[in-house]
């Protein structure tokens, strides 16, 4: 196996100091790749300290690894805020120091990575050659260009473009913010890059010159150098800080399947339908068999009432005719790369929060078969503008949670014409600030009980509101 990681920083052209600093290793348990750059800000030493005060709270946070991924993470972020902030209180010399700081944790494992941000570094993904944005600048001037008002171009010759809102050592109180701190995950699939980096660097290369450098041939070591080069030769105004990481697994090659003669499936090893790499193990095919009668029940049931509900939609709307409506069965079809990736999401979420963002989802999400949700607890937020829409023919439900699910939040979410918008069970779905659009059932729920029991009890009252405007999120 290659190098996955690789981490460059360089004072640049103008500058005598270096207020940057970045991480690049491993942790003790091998479980993640610790990837970050933080540029301090202050002045002359004061952001240099309040860097390397930031790099040295984050790796004692992370020299055991333990908790939710996120939390985590945002706890890093509290520690070195609580240190930068004791730090200015006890030298007036440092007091108008901070820094800003964008942080991953890689777990190439499980092809999924997580990413905590503050301030104007940045974080890309290069997947296929192509190069995407993740997180925001959390600046006036970021805020321009991330909204269209700006191009990447004027954004980045823009006078005000260094001005921040937000940074580590500027807030006391950073953990009771929870919008402060941007975070989310996303998986990071076989011969996906991550690129995190300073404004050294995008003051100084456009993102079109960065995709170049990234998709071409040559070592991480050769494209942190050519990143760094590059801004030096285009004026090296700030620091350029660079980190690269890889998932450089190798695809796994099957032979193609062969059709049986009478033309029944084709036989053979299948690639994950999720990732394309690997093949499902065959101990999760053997726990499979023994939960089919299970799930079919359970399908039956969701069935049953998807037709009522739609039946008497279809009733109260005056249908007049004397045929009672009948329920279309979905028609299996490929799924889209987007319908991968969002599924492929839900199933490798380690915690209990999932963050949508749409800087790495089409809008809308064009849905062709159920999203499936088998966890106890999961929240699924969108972070910008998440839509998830039916693909032409399809006449099944968005989201379909199975009876493992006890607790199961939607948060500020759009579903377009489905039949059903979620299909749920055993009252375990909650909604926030989520939208229905043009779906004659919102929400089908069924209940399982123990075969062959005495069932007592009767169906509770629906606890939904209903408001013109978004909930508050701060509360």
């Amino acid at each position: 196996m290659t190098e996955q990681f690789f981490g460059l920083t360089d004072p640049g052209k103008q500058r005598k100091n270096n207020e940057d600093t970045f991480i690049a290793e491993i942790t003790a348990n091998n479980q993640f790749i610790i990837a970050c750059v933080i540029d301090g800000v202050g002045g002359y030493a004061g952001g240099e300290i309040a860097a390397s005060m930031a790099k040295e709270a984050i790796l004692q946070r992370l020299e055991q690894p333990s908790g939710e991924i996120i939390p985590m993470m945002l706890d890093c972020f509290d520690q070195a805020n609580q240190k930068i902030i004791l730090e200015k209180q006890n030298s007036k010399e440092h007091a108008h120091m901070a820094c800003v700081c964008t942080l991953a944790l890689v777990d190439i494992t499980n092809n999924q990575f997580y990413f905590a941000h503050v301030g104007d570094t940045r974080l890309y993904l290069v997947r296929d050659k192509s190069l995407v944005k993740i997180t925001h600048d959390q600046s006036f001037v970021g805020f321009l260009e991330d909204s269209g008002r700006l191009t990447e171009g004027e954004a980045m010759k823009h006078p005000k473009r260094n001005e921040i809102n937000k940074a580590l050592g500027l807030d006391k109180h950073l953990g009771d913010d929870k919008e402060y701190v941007e975070t989310g995950q996303s998986p990071f699939l076989t011969g996906d890059m991550l690129l995190l980096c300073s404004d050294g660097l995008t003051d100084m290369v456009d993102s079109t010159a960065m995709n170049g450098i990234l998709s071409s041939d040559g070592s991480l070591k050769d494209k942190c150098q050519q990143l760094v080069d590059t801004a030096n030769q285009n004026g090296g105004a700030d620091n350029i800080t660079v980190v690269l990481v890889q998932n450089n697994k190798e695809k796994v090659q099957f032979e193609t399947a062969k059709p049986i003669a009478n033309g029944n499936k084709s036989t053979g090893i299948k690639s994950n339908p999720l990732t394309g790499d690997y093949p499902v193990p065959p101990q999760k095919l053997q726990k499979t068999k023994g939960k089919t009668g299970m799930v079919t029940l359970l399908w039956v049931l969701m069935l049953f009432f998807l037709a009522a509900s739609v039946y008497q939609y279809l009733q109260n709307k005056g249908n007049t005719s004397s045929q009672p409506a009948q329920l279309v069965l979905p028609v299996k079809r490929q799924k889209n790369k987007q319908e991968i990736k969002l599924q492929q999401a839900i199933d490798q979420t380690k915690g209990h929060v999932l963050i949508l963002s749409d800087t790495s989802f089409t809008v809308p999400l064009l849905i062709s078969e159920a999203i499936q949700i088998n966890k106890d607890s999961l929240t699924i937020k969108a972070k910008g503008k998440i839509v998830l829409q039916s693909d032409s023919g399809y006449n099944g439900a968005a989201f379909q949670l199975t009876a493992k699910c006890k607790k199961v939040l939607l948060d500020s979410i759009s579903l377009v014409n489905f039949q059903a918008g979620v299909a749920s069970v055993n009252n375990a779905l909650e909604l926030k600030n989520t939208r229905f659009i043009n779906c004659p059932v919102q929400i089908v729920n069924a209940y399982t009980f123990p075969d062959k029991k005495y069932i007592s009890g009767k169906l509770p009252s629906a606890a939904f509101s209903v408001d013109s405007v978004p909930v508050n999120k701060k509360k």
